[in-house]
């Protein structure tokens, strides 16, 4: 997907020719490469994370409370290479994240301890449960989490795609949705495509929450972009039209939905992939 993990050191050999983490973030950069500190006041990076390959963020539920142990939302294939058709559920994990601040200054850590579920069939997400409750993550950091949205997002919406990894931000519109996106093995359900120029994230971008404008609300996780042109192979994905064509474009990028979470909660607001209407793979 242009899988915007930032895995420059590691090679097709060692992956295996059917993995499809971006490999090539434009050479084996690191975010000390850049300073895109003229970017970084525009956008407000309280709850943003970063992972040692990806992006994130703190995320919380909308009748989430204070004292629930905190998430952390990112991709699917920040987890690891997800084989199609298959989903990770209540995997026990240790795992750190670099919690920055309102202008991407380094705060500390926040540590999880499961995978509460991760897949890139259909979408490309992961969520972490820290070890951490919201307040005592506001109370360590002065940060609150962004909240998931609930709402089906739409065409047109002004959106920032915060990048914890690179400490950057990127500025535009949803440009439309594409019924059905690839990328190699892949394939994604009503992905969102965004427009130009302002979003061509980068490799080290995956995980980034997409970010309605002006607020604290997530309302999608970027993971994807097409590199080179070349169709539907890793780091370039292509949309399919419905009569099954084919196509791509260089510079291309795209986001995932996560507003499917909010329909595989039961009435206690327990997550459960049971739910009668849950929308996401099982």
């Amino acid at each position: 997907m242009k899988l915007y993990c930032a895995t420059a050191l590691l090679s097709f050999a060692a992956l295996g020719q059917a993995q499809a983490v971006q490999l090539p973030i434009f050479g084996n950069f690191s975010p000390e490469s850049f300073d895109f500190q003229t970017d970084r006041a525009a956008f407000d990076f309280r709850g943003i994370v970063g992972l040692s390959n990806c992006s994130g963020s703190i995320v919380r539920f909308d009748d989430s409370k204070d004292t629930d142990r905190a998430m952390v939302m990112s991709n699917g294939h920040c987890v690891e290479l997800i084989k199609p058709g298959t989903v990770v559920v209540d995997r026990p994990v240790r795992k750190s994240f670099t919690v920055l601040g309102q202008d991407a200054q380094k705060l500390g850590t926040v540590s999880a301890d499961k995978i509460i579920y991760a897949t890139m069939t259909k979408t490309d997400v992961s969520l972490f449960l820290l070890t951490e409750t919201y307040q005592q993550i506001h109370s360590k950091f002065s940060v609150e989490a962004l909240t998931l949205s609930r709402e089906i997002p739409a065409v047109g919406t002004s959106i920032e795609i915060i990048s914890g990894y690179w400490k950057r931000g990127y500025s535009c519109q949803i440009e439309t949705f594409v019924k059905t996106l690839k990328e190699g093995d892949w394939s994604w359900t009503n992905s969102l495509r965004y427009s130009r120029p302002g979003c061509e994230t980068i490799g080290g971008t995956s995980g980034s929450p997409v970010v309605a404008a002006g607020t604290r609300t997530a309302i999608a996780v970027n993971n994807t972009g097409n590199e080179s042109g070349r169709m539907c192979e890793v780091n370039n994905p292509c949309e399919i039209s419905d009569d099954g064509t084919p196509f791509a474009q260089k510079g291309y990028s795209y986001g995932q939905q996560t507003y499917w979470f909010y329909t595989c909660r039961n009435e206690a607001g327990v997550f459960d992939l049971n739910q009668k209407d849950c929308m996401l793979p099982k």
